[in-house]
This record gives structure tokens, sequence and C-alpha cells, in this order.
């Protein structure tokens, strides 16, 4: 599902005009980036936390020049889902059903 379904899903299913979901979504996400580049979590209860997770510092590899390089600690955005949906997608999902998507 692409954000244009989504919006037209939200829009038939609530009533609400496709032009005011499309922006109360783009609004979501611009908020939840913006809570996470500021450095705080998002807590959706039932739905999941969007969080920062820490990457430790490590040495790579330049593949081209073989030559070891340090990749610095870095922050990046995470999805943790919460108990609820996992089981949710657990219940009604078939692993034999993903294998052909």
């Amino acid at each position: 599902m692409r954000k244009a379904d989504l919006v037209n899903s939200i829009s038939e299913k609530t009533g609400i005009p496709k032009v005011d979901v499309l922006v109360t979504l783009e609004q979501f996400f611009k908020e939840v980036k913006d809570t996470l580049s500021d450095g705080e979590n998002v807590y959706v209860r039932g739905f999941g936390s969007f969080i920062i997770k820490t990457r430790a510092k490590k040495i790579g590899r330049h593949i081209k020049k073989n030559v070891a390089i340090e990749i610095p600690e870095h922050c990046i955005p995470s999805f943790k889902p919460a108990k609820v949906f996992v089981e949710q997608v657990k219940e009604n999902v078939d692993p034999k059903d993903l294998k052909d998507a």
C-alpha cells in the first residue's frame, strides 16, 4: 500500500475529503520527523513507538579502495510496534502468502 492508497482508504472509510486526509497525514509525518530530530521519542498507544537508536562506532571497509574506515557513532530512527499490533499481524497474516510478494 502506498501513501496515495492509504489516503484513498481513509477518505472512503471516514467520509473526509482526500485533501484533508493528505494534509493531516503529511503533518503527522512532519511532526514525527521533527520530534525525532529534536532527540525525543514518539509513543502511540496501541500502534507503536518511533524511537531513536544509537549505533556504536565501528570499523568498516571501503570496498573499491580496500581501506578500513572508521564509522562514527550515530543515531538512526526506528519503529517498534506495540504488542497489540504484533499480535494482530500474527493472527491475520499467513507467512506462506508473503513468499510470492
